[in-house]
């Protein structure tokens, strides 16, 4: 499989494993509505709010949405990611100039976006998928860069949206009217898009002009494109019961449909020769109540006219926000058919590159719950107030379409201090649940099932093990065994059963261990010594 190199890919490659895991702060004042409707609105940078987040939201992603910079040299992005890489910090804290001026726009995008993709993909469930917003700038190396993290296997399409409606005329070449969105699965053979709801022009095709007591029918092709030497069987003559007179397919496109299957469709009613009953060729009825499903199979190519344009985004945003700062936000409608293509009411949507808000508010109304990710300050200044208004009941976007009529809320967070300090100790302001929700996903790759209060040292089992975790906030200044956060045989004794005929393994994590090795194997017991043997992603 080709495969994608540009400068610095060997320092990102594995930089969202050297990222510190952070805690994670709600702020009571800037989140509103019902803070357990299970919405979050992140402030912070995405790369260590995603590895923050990871710990209690992988593998339960059904949809991912980013719309990421395009690169297109009118941006004022600005590459910050700590890489311990010559040639990368070099590059910290300059913006990203346009093509002529700086040679390296491309390599820095790659970089910036490859730890956020590897990290991103573990959120998603088996049955999820990735939808990228893009323009020609990058698309061709984000296309190949998918293929490496997510396997060409998974990819899904390459969605063509027409973002604008009318040419423009200072066009110095074509004038550009689409974006691209790629689509990933997480396991194509797992994953399979919703229906899209069937419009009245979809309908006006079906019609009943031969009243047939099975209602409206639509015909279909009776031939297929193959011709007689490849498909010698399908090549045969079906009379016309009409006029007695015997039709033959082309030879270069026979008909769709053997023998027998003819004398069924036959035996049916199922084949029509025109309003005269003369046509020179059958058609299928295809009727719409045996239509497998009400809705229609999504296509590659998404007409303004369906799903609206830049513009339309633009009004829906000035009429929330009059100083809205983003010159090209996606209209609803756009993001309303990934949202319902990819999942369902009560699934978890992600955007890590929030910008003015719209995923988040598309999949409130639509039932789904969201976490938002942003950067910088219009996290507080634009998006919590959107958020704001869409659980208020504004009426703008697609609301008056839903017949949105408010309700929900959602948790405003900021990134914290990481869990480890620069020693790689436990963080003073470490909790017990804050550190065993750590633990549970760094030990079995899947979040901790229930919130651990520290009223128990058993934070949860998963495929035939417990996980223990001894640990105390408050051993400051204390003898790490007194504090509790020692294993020792006492402490293995009182440990509590995670279910009276549990017999798989022990896994304890604590700071020390004084039971000898042999007696822990004898019990299936396996010592963890915080920090040094917790290993995650």
């Amino acid at each position: 499989m080709p495969t994608l190199d540009w400068i610095g890919k060997k320092a990102v490659v594995n930089h969202h494993r050297e990222v510190p895991y952070r805690l994670i702060h709600c702020d009571k004042d800037l989140s509103y509505g019902d803070p357990e409707a299970g919405n979050l609105l992140v402030q912070g940078d995405n790369l260590e709010a995603l590895k923050a987040l990871l710990p209690y939201y992988a593998g339960k992603v059904k949809c991912i949405y980013i719309d990421p910079p395009y690169n297109t040299g009118n941006e004022s992005w600005v590459y910050n990611d700590n890489v311990n890489s010559p040639e990368i910090k070099a590059w910290l804290g300059s913006v990203v100039g346009k093509e002529a001026e700086d040679l390296s726009r491309h390599d820095k995008w790659l970089c910036m976006m490859y730890p956020r993709l590897r990290l991103l993909k573990e959120f998603l469930s088996d049955d999820g998928s990735i939808w990228i917003s893009i323009d020609d700038n990058e698309v061709h190396g984000l296309k190949l860069m998918l293929d490496e993290i997510f396997g060409r296997r998974n990819f899904i399409s390459n969605v063509i949206w027409q973002k604008k409606y009318a040419p423009a005329n200072d066009a110095l070449w074509l004038s550009e009217s689409h974006d691209h969105i790629i689509v990933y699965s997480k396991d194509k053979n797992v994953w399979r898009p919703n229906k899209l709801v069937r419009t009245e022009k979809a309908n006006a095709a079906y019609k009943n002009p031969d009243a047939d007591v099975r209602g409206e029918w639509k015909p279909g092709d009776y031939t297929c494109a193959k011709s007689a030497d490849e498909r010698p069987n399908l090549f045969y003559p079906i009379t016309n019961p009409n006029t007695g007179q015997e039709i033959w397919p082309s030879k270069s496109r026979v008909w769709g449909y053997g023998r027998e299957e003819n004398a069924r469709h036959l035996a049916e009613g199922l084949i029509w020769w025109g309003k005269t009953g003369k046509n020179a060729v059958p058609a299928l009825k295809r009727f719409r109540v045996s239509l497998r499903s009400e809705g229609t199979n999504a296509q590659t190519i998404w007409l303004w006219d369906e799903v609206s344009h830049t513009q339309d985004g633009r009004k829906e945003q000035l009429s929330l926000l009059p100083d809205d700062p983003f010159p090209t936000p996606k209209p609803e409608k756009l993001i309303q058919r990934i949202v319902e293509l990819a999942s369902n009411e009560g699934d978890l949507i992600l955007d890590s590159f929030a910008g003015s808000g719209t995923t988040g508010a598309v999949a409130h109304k639509l039932g789904r719950k969201h976490i938002g990710v942003e950067m910088g300050d219009h996290a507080q200044t634009h998006i919590a107030p959107r958020y704001s208004k869409v659980v208020d009941g504004e009426q703008g976007g697609i609301s008056k379409a839903l017949n949105w009529q408010g309700g929900g809320g959602f948790r405003f967070c900021t990134l914290g201090e990481p869990l480890f300090d620069a020693d790689g100790n436990v963080s003073p302001a470490v909790t017990f649940p804050d550190l065993a929700a750590h633990v549970f996903f760094c030990e079995t790759g899947s979040p901790i099932p229930r919130r651990a209060d520290g009223s128990s040292p058993l934070i949860g089992t998963f495929q035939n093990r417990a996980i223990y975790l001894l640990h105390s906030a408050e051993s400051v200044g204390v003898a790490h065994e007194r504090a509790g956060n020692v294993l020792t045989g006492a402490v293995l004794e009182s440990l509590p059963l995670a279910d009276p005929e549990f017999s798989g393994a022990r896994i304890i994590y604590a700071e020390g261990c004084t039971v000898p090795d042999d007696r822990l194997a004898a019990l299936g017991v396996t010592f963890k010594q915080i920090p040094y043997q917790i290993e995650g992603i």
